[in-house]
C-alpha cells in the first residue's frame, strides 16, 4: 500500500511510539477535545469523537483522561481553544505531503512546519495542491502469522470492508471510514491481533523513493511528527521496507 502505512506499521512493531507516549496522549486529548467541541460529547452521535476515543483506548489512555478531554470540549471544564490548520506540500523527490495540526498559536505552528519542510529538502505548497490525491480510508495491519488471507477476506466481505493486500510480512485491510469500526471489531472478535489500525489518508498514486531521497523523507517525517502541534502526517511516498527500517534506525 503506502509508504506512510508501512512507516506507521514499522514504528508500531519496534515500539518506537512507546518512547513518545506522553506526546501521543497529548495529541489524542487534543483530538477528543476538538471533536467534542465540534459535534458534542456523545460518541454515539459523533463519529469523529467515537474514533478519537477508540484510538485513545488503543493506546491504553485512562478513562478519566478521556472524560476530562470530552468535558473540556463541551465546556464543562476550562481548557485551551485549539484551531485546526492543515498544510500541504512536497517532500524529497517531489512526494506529496499533508500535515494536520491542532494549535493554540497559529504563528508558532506555521513557522515550525515551514522550518521542518525547508530543513529536510521539502517545501510548502498552496491549499489544495496535493489533497486531491488522497482519500480517507481505514487501514488495519495484521501479521501474516496471525491469519490467512482467506480468513481476513471473509471478515472484509461480511462486514463491509474493501480489500486485503499483501504487504510483505503483513496483510493490510482497507475499509471506508464508515465500516472501519465494524471490520476492526470483527478482526478482534476473531482473536486476531493487529499491528496497526487507524483511519488515515490513502493516496491514489505513489512515488518510489530510493537512496538519499528515501533517507531525507524519513527525516522529514520524524521532524514533522516531533512537533507538538502536529496531529497527523500523510504522504504518497513508497520505499523498500528494508531501507525504511534502516533509515528509521
Amino acid at each position: 500500500m503506502s509508504g506512510h502505512s508501512k512507516w506507521a506499521t514499522i514504528k508500531h512493531k519496534k515500539g518506537a511510539l512507546d518512547a513518545k507516549r506522553g506526546k501521543i496522549f497529548t495529541r489524542l486529548i487534543k483530538e477528543i477535545t476538538v471533536a467534542a467541541k465540534a459535534g458534542g460529547g456523545d460518541p454515539d452521535g459523533n463519529p469523529r469523537l467515537r474514533s478519537a476515543i477508540l484510538a485513545a483506548k488503543a493506546e491504553n489512555m485512562p478513562q478519566d483522561n478521556i472524560k476530562r478531554a470530552i468535558q473540556r470540549g463541551t465546556g464543562e471544564l476550562e481548557g485551551a481553544s485549539y484551531e485546526e490548520i492543515s498544510f500541504e506540500g512536497y517532500g524529497p523527490g517531489g512526494v506529496a505531503v499533508i500535515v494536520d495540526t491542532l494549535t493554540d498559536n497559529r504563528n508558532r505552528t506555521v513557522s515550525e512546519v515551514r522550518f521542518a519542510f525547508s530543513k529536510n529538502h521539502g517545501n510548502l505548497g498552496e491549499s489544495g495542491s496535493v489533497r486531491f490525491m488522497f482519500s480517507k480510508k481505514g487501514v488495519i495491519a495484521v501479521e501474516k502469522s496471525e491469519a490467512t488471507e482467506e480468513q481476513l477476506m471473509d471478515i472484509v466481505l461480511e462486514h463491509g470492508g474493501e480489500d486485503v493486500s499483501d504487504e510483505g510480512d503483513t496483510w493490510e485491510i482497507l475499509t471506508e471510514p464508515g465500516s472501519f469500526d465494524a471490520v476492526l471489531n470483527a478482526v478482534k472478535a476473531a482473536k486476531i491481533l493487529t499491528v496497526m489500525s487507524e483511519v488515515t489518508m490513502v493516496a491514489s498514486t505513489y512515488t518510489k523513493l530510493e537512496g538519499a531521497n528515501a533517507n531525507q523523507m524519513v527525516r522529514l517525517l520524524d521532524a514533522l511528527e516531533d512537533l507538538d502541534d502536529v496531529q497527523n502526517v500523510y504522504s504518497n511516498f513508497d520505499m523498500d521496507a528494508e531501507q525504511m527500517e534502516a533509515a528509521a534506525n
